[in-house]
């Protein structure tokens, strides 16, 4: 079976390649893969911009749903011909502290789909059936796939932040994870939302408007420290949240939080800070990292998306089979697309 594969770990290592079909062991299933989404760390692979661990020869993609064709001695609850999608930690301990307190993202062991474990831009992926999930009736796989990006943006909003219904939250970067921040932050009841971009964000930012920003703010026309402290009186915002992690994100979010307010840190950013901190203790900001998801976050956003209350067609800009697979890749790296849907052949 063809297989969009990371062999190194130079730039553009990445090629389509010929596969085995894996064998699963007696807690898996074997996942004919329906649908895939191309995300952000997936270019970062390709391009070897990468600030964590990857064992290639591997398999991409880890956003992910199909249809279950086999499963394991052990396995419960799964059958073949259910439709399912799957979380992104292909293996985890499950004896460490975290693991055991029902945290296991944060499990030190934990090897994600995608980097350290094949993925899902190929026919056929092996997954542990711990990983699954139902996918609810009327959901296409299409949406199903983009679960996982709306899990990490309402694990960032819901578990690691707060959000004071009717306040401002400001939300750096439009990719998908923050236009999933942003219909978080809504459905948490935050009172305006202000969204920021560079003019090459264009489609993204025209999808933020569609999604009800109150404030898109071109970056590029726009001095957008400038701007947040026009639109909250100088105030700054309670919350906000870097969803692009450069340097210059983390210094905007520095200069527009609230004294007592917080930073939540989603994006990743491989390039050293280069500038002081100080303005977090002279405001008493926290500044919170963010990674990944567990069980209940998946739950609850397959039920908010079931019932539409996040959106998923506006995120989907472009549908191809893996075959194009490097136009996809292009397309997301020149932030032309917001979501890439992957079909296997």
């Amino acid at each position: 079976m063809r297989a969009v594969v990371n062999y190194g770990v130079g730039d553009g290592e990445v090629e389509l390649r010929d596969v085995c079909e894996p064998e699963i062991g007696p807690q898996d299933v074997l996942l004919t893969t329906r649908a895939a989404g191309v995300c952000g760390s997936d270019i970062e692979m390709w391009r070897h911009h990468i600030t964590f661990p990857v064992d290639p020869p591997v398999t991409l993609g880890h956003e992910f749903g199909g249809v279950v064709a086999k499963v394991g001695a052990e396995v419960q609850g799964f059958s073949p011909g259910d439709r399912v999608v799957s979380e992104t930690a292909y293996h985890i301990c499950g004896v460490c502290e975290f693991c055991r307190a029902g945290e296991y993202n944060l499990c030190p062991s934990r090897r994600g789909f995608g980097a350290r474990a094949n993925g899902a831009f190929t026919r056929y992926v092996r997954v542990p059936a711990r990983c699954l999930h139902h996918i609810p009736e009327g959901v296409p796989f299409e949406y199903a796939a983009l679960t996982e990006p709306a899990c990490v943006a309402y694990n960032a909003l819901t578990v690691k932040s707060r959000v004071t219904p009717g306040d401002f939250v400001v939300i750096l970067g439009p990719g998908p994870i923050g236009l999933f921040a942003l219909q978080v932050a809504r459905l948490c009841g935050a009172g305006k939302t202000i969204i920021t971009g560079t003019g090459a964000d264009g489609v993204r930012l025209k999808i933020a408007e569609r999604l009800g920003a109150d404030y898109v703010v071109d970056a590029e026309r726009t001095d957008a420290v400038a701007e947040i402290e026009r639109i909250t009186k100088g105030r700054g915002a309670p919350l906000v949240v870097d969803a692009a992690g450069n340097s210059e994100t983390l210094r905007q979010s520095l200069a527009v939080v609230r004294r007592n307010g917080q930073i939540t840190k989603i994006g990743w950013g491989p390039r050293p800070v280069g500038f002081s901190l100080d303005t977090l203790l002279l405001k008493a900001a926290a500044l919170q990292g963010s990674f990944s998801h567990t069980w209940r976050t998946w739950e609850n956003v397959l039920r908010l998306i079931a019932s539409g209350q996040i959106q998923m067609e506006p995120m989907i800009t472009h549908q191809m089979p893996i075959a194009e697979w490097h136009q996809a890749f292009h397309l997301v790296e020149e932030r032309q697309a917001a979501k890439v849907i992957l079909y296997p052949e």
